[in-house]
């Protein structure tokens, strides 16, 4: 591959192609020399989208987890692209958002990752930019307790239509520097689902680097709060979370 502007992976398991497709689209649309990898962790394909100069589909005979399949892809993409962008299979956005998101990267040295504001479909805000993950917040915000907490946890208080490097920021749309990307060596594989976004960002803050909210741009998500409706991916975040409080408890 020759080097190109951006590289992208998204990870997937058992996706709606129709959804998937939005997002696949939207990456098509940015105006910049670019490469997308889909890499599936799903037990069998179920869409129907091919393979071309700018997206490359991989399948995993098992799933792996999140971020040792975007892992995965390292190798194939260092040295080969000025930016990454780790992205989820269910956003949609103009890909002219770009030019505004590599101009602030690329003005910043301290900068290594950022991200845009994220909207749901009606139009309201979500409150992607968090504080560091508590144990209290994570009961919180599972029973429906200290409403007060947990947005002050979301930085509620201050004005969220300007730009600041907030702890960690949900990683539906993680844009980084290729290289500060790869200084980080990509996701920690000890998680397998949940939780390694936020772990990722307090490595970028160990790095002496910042992660940054920048929302001049935006993007729509569909926030489907998996782990809220099945116990299976409520048993991968609490595994998530004893191994993220284990690891940061100093």
């Amino acid at each position: 591959m020759e080097r190109i502007r951006l590289t992208c992976c998204v990870v997937i398991f058992n996706e709606e192609e129709t959804v998937l497709r939005k997002t696949v689209d939207s990456f098509l649309s940015i105006p910049f020399s670019k490469k997308m990898f889909i890499v599936d962790n799903s037990s069998t394909r179920n869409f129907n989208i091919e393979n071309s100069e700018e997206v490359e589909y991989i399948k995993n005979e098992e799933n792996i987890g999140f971020g040792r399949a975007h892992n995965q892809i390292l190798k194939l993409i260092e040295g080969k692209s000025d930016f990454h962008l780790v992205l989820n299979p269910d956003v949609e956005f103009d890909g002219r958002i770009f030019e505004k998101l590599f101009f602030a990267l690329e003005g910043n040295e301290k900068i290594a990752m950022i991200s845009p504001k994220v909207v749901n479909y009606d139009g309201s805000l979500q409150f992607t930019c968090r504080k560091n993950p508590t144990i209290k917040e994570m009961i919180s915000r599972r029973l429906g307790i200290n409403k007060e907490y947990v947005e002050e946890r979301e930085y509620r208080n201050i004005d969220l239509n300007k730009s600041f490097a907030p702890e960690f920021i949900h990683g539906c749309f993680m844009l980084f520097k290729m290289q500060d990307f790869m200084d980080l060596g990509g996701f920690d594989n000890r998680y397998f689902l949940y939780l390694e976004d936020a772990d990722l960002c307090r490595e970028v803050r160990r790095h002496n680097k910042e992660v940054l909210y920048f929302p001049e741009v935006e993007i729509k998500h569909l926030h489907r709060k998996g782990s809220s409706k099945r116990l299976k991916l409520l048993f991968y975040h609490i595994a998530s979370a004893y191994k993220y409080f284990r690891k940061w408890k100093n």
